[in-house]
């Protein structure tokens, strides 16, 4: 029976629960999403780019999955009867090298096309993002805040933070935000987006 994961963090697995099998095609990809109360980490058996995956709505297989408080009282433990997970319930899910496909400079770029970068800070209770959004002239940042087809925006050079504790290191490329927990959005200096990043050990003007 698959679990689902409630606002306030995930229930606790029922006795005898088995984990979801990976479906035929599909790839086991790392993901380390955040809820209110909980950073769950793990593999998603998803097919085609993570962001696309969530954006779709459904509820996605996990496997190997451990958890723990958001706040960091507790080390991480297996919690092997979760074995599918609601993108609804994910705050924040943090893409690292390993869960992104794997992109040309050319190709990034082209992705970024015809797009505007905004230096921001999304809000998003009991966290705070802050990096840089790419969207479309003549679409700010505040429309952010509006309904969308897509439910996950991603936030590049980004830092997750939990009151002044950074959530994420340096080799988190994206932070996919899930859009209906935003409560605000602040645009910021380019300066105040590498302190932020300086906090991970990463040396603004530098390579990573």
């Amino acid at each position: 029976m698959p679990f689902g994961f409630p606002r306030r963090g995930p229930r606790k697995p029922a006795p005898g629960a088995v984990p979801a099998r990976a479906g035929s095609g599909s790839r086991g990809i790392p993901f380390d999403g955040l809820t209110e109360e909980w950073r769950l980490v793990g593999r998603m058996e998803i097919q085609g780019r993570l962001s696309d995956v969530l954006n779709r709505r459904e509820s996605i297989a996990i496997t190997e999955v451990s958890w723990a408080p958001i706040d960091g009282s507790e080390e991480m433990t297996p919690a092997p009867g979760l074995g599918r997970i609601d993108p609804f319930d994910l705050i924040a899910v943090l893409a690292g090298v390993g869960s992104l496909p794997s992109l040309t400079e050319a190709e990034r770029s082209a992705h970024k096309l015809h797009k505007v970068p905004y230096d921001v800070a999304l809000h998003v209770t009991p966290f705070r993002v802050i990096g840089t959004v790419y969207l479309f002239p003549g679409s700010e940042p505040e429309r952010l805040l509006d309904r969308s087809t897509e439910l996950f925006v991603p936030v590049t050079d980004a830092v997750i933070l939990l009151g002044d504790r950074p959530l994420n290191g340096s080799d988190v490329d994206v932070v996919l935000v899930n859009r209906s927990y935003l409560r605000g959005i602040d645009q910021l200096d380019r300066r105040t987006v590498e302190a932020a990043r300086a906090l991970l050990g990463v040396v603004p003007g530098q390579p990573d």
